[in-house]
């Protein structure tokens, strides 16, 4: 029997047609069904989130499909998913110079 693979933020986020930060606010709230694993990552069942668009998409004014991301939202996206490596590599970077200038 094959497992079933789950659905992660990002491919829930275009199937809906909504930014990554809605659907981790509806997911908290409990309007879409999905789980943790781990406690950390958020999963959902591609079955629960067909179900949801069919069903639900009108209805929830937070939700509605966006046409075009502005590229604010885009960066604002990235930002809020990637801040961690965007530091990192900055620290190595900095770290990598003075190493270079002998400090």
């Amino acid at each position: 029997m094959a497992e079933e693979k789950l659905l992660t933020v990002r491919d829930v986020s275009v199937i809906l047609g909504v930014f990554e930060k809605d659907v981790l606010d509806l997911a908290e709230k409990g309007i879409i069904p999905a789980y943790k694993i781990g406690g950390l990552y958020l999963r959902f069942k591609k079955e629960q989130v067909e179900q949801y668009k069919k069903a639900h998409l009108n209805e929830h004014p937070e939700c509605q499909i966006k046409e075009e991301k502005a590229l604010q939202d885009s960066l604002y996206d990235f930002l809020y998913f990637n801040d961690f490596y965007i530091l990192a590599a900055f620290l190595i970077a900095l770290l990598g110079f003075l190493v270079y200038r002998g400090l």
